[in-house]
């Protein structure tokens, strides 16, 4: 089937996130803020937030007082890591709605950062027909069930999405579930992309 819908992901493809951005007026240094990451386990901590839990109850696990304040005030502080738009893949996705083509998206993304997101990047509201936000439906990239979920709320079957995502593991777990996968790399690589399949 050829595709009739175009799924993106948005952090990294739409949204260029900093977390480090969140507490550089906190300490004077970004390898500063970088060591507190690194101490609070903040990667490992942000998934686990992207797959339901909650920022309170991620920091009430930090030992050190001041290290567990900080990571506290992440929700609050939130907007400020997702400042900057990624403007070509903008300029597609416009593209892709002027010519007609669905458009959905796949986030892993915290249900309570999500609202903020929408604070600071006001058009990822209006420029989706269906998003899935693995915080609020506890399932995460590259389960194939979030990719099912998807199709199931956009009344689509698999075969007839392209999925878009800067992590391999998501473009093949989408694949797994049946959509054609591209591996994002930049506007330039993924326009060519979309090209080939018929969508722009």
């Amino acid at each position: 089937m050829s595709a009739r819908a175009v799924v993106f992901d948005i952090g990294g493809v739409l949204v260029d996130w900093k977390p480090h951005l969140a507490w550089m007026d906190t300490f004077d240094s970004r390898a500063a803020v970088e060591a507190f990451m690194d101490r609070v386990a903040f990667k490992e901590r942000n998934a686990r937030a992207d797959g339901g839990a909650r920022f309170s109850d991620l920091a009430a696990e930090v030992d050190d007082p001041q290290d567990r304040k900080y990571l506290s005030e992440y929700v609050a502080r939130f907007t400020r890591t997702v400042q900057d738009r990624i403007e070509g893949t903008w300029d597609l996705l416009d593209r892709l709605r002027d010519r007609g083509v669905e458009t959905h998206a796949i986030t892993n993304w915290s249900a309570e950062t999500w609202p903020e997101g929408l604070r600071a990047q006001p058009r990822l509201a209006d420029v989706f027909g269906v998003t899935v936000v693995s915080g609020q439906l506890g399932i995460m990239k590259p389960d194939a069930q979030i990719f099912h979920t998807l199709c199931d709320r956009a009344g689509l079957s698999a075969d007839a999405c392209v999925f878009i995502d800067d992590g391999m593991h998501n473009v093949k777990g989408a694949m797994a579930a049946g959509m054609d996968g591209i591996h994002f790399t930049g506007a330039s690589a993924l326009e060519s992309d979309l090209r080939d399949r018929g969508v722009l």
